[in-house]
């Protein structure tokens, strides 16, 4: 998965209907605009301080465009714009938007000398996961292998039970089970950043709070799903994030989780009706157009309640606008 991805983005801009899949920010401008409204407020609580903002995966740096341009507007301009991309051509694309941003590679490359606000949407799900699956001899990661000219999954020859949480380890034979050491390794150095620089982290992907059982590994090609093993590094491969594991990382580190919420909730409590009327009034023939938009964003029907939020502070950072009680 991560090779076959790595390969897909560093190829091509996929976003868009031209490609093979639209993100929240390519839906709409008030999705950025909510998240900078965010930012604003918590930065404006947490006593205006010099911070950098960060972006883990931005596409084509839409979220950071509309969202640096609200929070400029409440006087809350970073230090630095901070992508962290690999792909060139989405490198090319981001800059075209914020000619300002620095690039880097990975996390661990950042800036020290500030707090950071980062911000990952639609990242995680695209981090490799393993699987397992429950077979009469026991767990068994599943491998690939390449028969008749394609690829497969199989179950290996070593057993795995210990990598299976606890709880789903009596499932029935046949479940399958996830886990993604690659997105726990990225939420840790993320956490431990925040613990010693300060700031914060707005994490928001489509998922569950586990643990749980299920296939959810899955390709996506021209706005369709495709089968994941048939064209490797020519389709979007993700699965569903389990928020559950990356929170306990995110703790571990020394940081606070909030949440998750899910992403309607969020939206609505940033205030997304307003700007939605706000924008309808100013372009009344495109009003119809723009409730659709915020209807896709926020419906438990379309991304509203499959999509999750997960916020993460810094200890002394105050508790972010949307969640309730940290956890």
């Amino acid at each position: 998965m991560a090779a076959a991805n790595a390969h897909y983005y560093a190829t091509r801009d996929p976003l868009g209907a031209s490609g093979d899949f639209t993100t929240a920010p390519e839906i709409s401008q008030m999705f950025g605009e909510m998240v900078g409204i965010w930012i604003a407020d918590l930065w404006t609580r947490a006593g205006r301080p010099a911070f950098r903002y960060v972006e883990l995966g931005p596409g084509r740096g839409t979220l950071a465009a509309d969202a640096l341009r609200v929070m400029t507007r409440f006087g809350c301009t970073p230090a630095g714009v901070e992508l962290v991309e690999t792909s060139a051509a989405l490198r090319s694309a981001q800059l075209s938007r914020i000619a300002q941003a620095e690039h880097h590679d990975e996390v661990a490359a950042l800036p020290s000398d500030t707090p950071l606000v980062i911000v990952a949407n639609e990242f995680f799900d695209a981090l490799p996961v393993h699987q397992y699956v429950r077979t009469g001899d026991g767990w068994r990661e599943r491998m690939v292998v390449r028969r008749d000219g394609r690829l497969h999954a199989v179950p290996g020859d070593v057993p795995a039970d210990d990598a299976v949480p606890a709880a789903l380890r009596d499932a029935d034979e046949g479940a399958i089970v996830e886990t993604a050491p690659a997105s726990a390794a990225v939420m840790q150095a993320c956490a431990f950043r925040l613990a010693r620089q300060g700031g914060a982290m707005l994490a928001i992907d489509y998922g569950h709070v586990g643990p749980a059982a299920g296939d959810t590994l899955q390709a996506v090609k021209a706005h369709k799903y495709a089968d994941p093993f048939a064209d490797p590094g020519e389709v979007d491969l993700t699965a569903h994030v389990d928020f559950a594991p990356l929170a306990e990382v995110a703790r571990r580190a020394g940081a606070i989780v909030h949440g998750p919420v899910t992403q309607g909730a969020l939206l609505r409590a940033m205030g997304i009706d307003a700007r939605l009327a706000g924008l309808s009034a100013a372009a009344p023939d495109r009003a119809e157009e723009l409730t659709g938009q915020r209807d896709r964003l926020v419906d438990t029907g379309a991304m509203g309640d499959l999509f999750k939020a997960m916020a993460v502070t810094a200890s002394g950072w105050p508790r972010p606008e949307g969640f309730g009680m940290a956890a």
